[in-house]
């Protein structure tokens, strides 16, 4: 069988990184599950009780955790898997689904955007980043961490990438599609840290979540869990691709490697089309654009699909070809596990041979520049 490189797995951190790994100070801010006597595990972040009625959290983070409510209700944390916070468990069941390599994604800290302050963010980052780092250990060349930049301070996030990259050897960053601070991605300000990811010639993935308190596309009208998890994903994603291609991240910095990952990838010949319409008739609100945001996007972006989505066919005629990889999202409620690699093969079923292998390994094997 050729090479399979899941480009969007994760991890779910354990009880020790927030116990051992963050400094003391920071403790308390960290994301961690505090059981109630009733055996209720509460999500706590930022010193806040972020604890759903309407969902049990814990739930979510094991495959098909949510399918049936009455099991769902007694799922905690010690019900996670062990490949999701184990790496001997982790390679174990990679053999067994038959993926050689993993670029993993945390899970509680996919939410890091609510840690209000700058300091204990870039901290948590820290200890996270050298969590993962002793992980990816057990195998290096088949586990491949990423590490999350605290954005809401620019100077201590090109510090954090500068170590990510030269010290722990990170082959790509990753930051959250939301607004940090009121500003967008394509604001001046972060100019510094797309001029460092530039230089240190590291991937930059925007990976979202749901249940942050970041300012979120769709939230003033969708609350409930179920609706709020199908839009926060693809709708802000589909912000931060503008911001990046149409604000002029890309104009500025033409050899960044930019990723949208976890919201299929069903939306991005709409949004090219409408990108591209807008540029032909309003170009003069963007002036500082020479090509347009397709162009931008081929040339410098990459989006993870769904294994079971069925665009994927119009995706790659459109040219997207060396655009697309895929994502078990594995260990999460939404991963079609067991059989992950079976439903990614079914999904390419009648695509090319070439656009089969750079969607199932090539093109994840290029954006994160994996040793091969």
């Amino acid at each position: 069988m050729a090479e399979v490189i899941d480009g969007d797995g994760h991890i779910v951190e354990p009880r020790v990184l927030w116990t051992e790994y963050v400094e003391p100070a920071y403790r308390h801010l960290a994301m961690q599950f505090r059981r109630t006597p009733a055996g209720r595990d509460e999500l706590w972040v930022n010193g806040e009780n972020r604890d759903d009625p309407t969902i049990n959290f814990a739930a979510s983070l094991i495959p098909r955790g949510l399918d049936d409510p009455a099991r769902a209700e007694k799922i905690n944390a010690d019900d996670f898997p062990a490949a999701a916070h184990d790496p001997r468990a982790r390679l174990k069941l990679m053999d067994e689904e038959g993926i050689d390599v993993a670029a993993l994604y945390p899970t509680l800290w996919l939410i890091y955007g609510d840690i209000t302050d700058a300091k204990a963010s870039a901290a948590i980052c820290r200890a996270y980043s050298n969590w993962m780092a002793d992980f990816c250990k057990a195998n290096p060349r088949r586990l491949y961490g990423v590490a999350p930049m605290p954005l809401r301070d620019v100077d201590l996030s090109v510090a954090e990438m500068r170590r990510a990259v030269k010290e722990l050897g990170f082959k790509a960053v990753f930051i959250r599609p939301n607004p940090y601070n009121g500003r967008r991605l394509h604001d001046p300000a972060y100019d510094p840290f797309w001029r460092e990811a530039e230089a240190l010639d590291v991937a930059v993935a925007v990976h979202s979540s749901y249940f942050t308190h970041m300012p979120t596309l769709g939230e003033d009208r969708y609350r409930d869990v179920f609706s709020y998890h199908i839009v926060c994903h693809p709708f802000e994603q589909q912000g931060a691709c503008m911001d990046v291609i149409c604000g002029g991240v890309l104009e500025k910095f033409p050899k960044l490697r930019v990723g949208f990952l976890e919201s299929g990838v069903g939306w991005l010949g709409y949004w090219l089309d409408r990108l591209d319409g807008h540029y032909d008739k309003m170009r003069s609100f963007v002036p500082w654009l020479k090509k347009t945001p397709t162009e931008y996007f081929l040339s410098n972006c990459t989006i993870s699909m769904d294994p079971d989505e069925r665009t994927l066919k119009a995706m790659v005629e459109l040219g997207a070809e060396r655009n697309i990889l895929w994502g078990s999202d594995y260990p999460h409620f939404d991963c079609a596990y067991p059989g992950i690699v079976r439903e990614i093969e079914h999904a390419c079923e009648g695509l090319s041979e070439s656009a089969r292998h750079n969607i199932i390994a090539d093109n994840a094997r290029r954006f994160y520049k994996l040793e091969s």
